[in-house]
């Protein structure tokens, strides 16, 4: 959709006029609800357990939240960093045309992030991973990804997160 009708479509509805995509170029979040279900629709919770030679575990587990839009919307993704004091907005490399607002750091995930969709819940399914990523946030809190039983319960909740989980 983003890269415009397909050649079969253009030969079987010939009197069509594409019309320009907008740009939007908002530099403001138009309402806490609206981030919500922006959120739902395009945002995304990640764990991730990477090997670590620096971890007595040899895993470390990285959170992060993540909205990706095309980069046409950039001024949008970085009005997040002014919205939430937090995070950080990149360009994807290669032949994606995106950008992606993100927000790794523990600490403001429990501060910004993890308040603000408790208080402006998730209505898709997209609130089960971000029950879930709550659940590995507070073992992480209590510092159990450091002990292998905590890095196991963070494993087992990570592997029935996203397009992992069973309806």
């Amino acid at each position: 959709m983003n890269n415009g009708l397909s050649s079969e479509l253009k030969a079987a509805f010939p009197n069509i006029t594409p019309l320009n995509r907008s740009v939007v170029t908002t530099n403001e979040i138009p309402d806490p609800h609206w981030l919500a279900g922006f959120t739902d629709g395009d945002g995304s919770f990640f764990v991730r357990v990477i090997t670590s030679n620096t971890h007595k575990t040899g895993a470390q587990v990285i959170l992060s939240y993540r909205l990706t839009q095309h980069k046409r919307d950039i001024a949008l993704m970085q009005s997040l960093i002014k919205f939430f004091d937090c995070g950080k907005v990149h360009e994807e490399s290669g032949s994606v045309e995106a950008c992606t607002f993100t927000v790794s750091s523990l600490k403001s995930l429990e501060a910004k992030i993890l308040p603000f969709f408790a208080k402006y819940p998730l209505l898709g399914i997209k609130s089960k991973d971000f029950t879930d990523f709550c659940r590995v946030a507070d073992i992480m809190k209590e510092k159990g990804h450091l002990t292998a039983s905590g890095l196991d319960k963070i494993r087992k909740i990570k592997a029935g997160m996203n397009n992992r989980r069973e309806f």
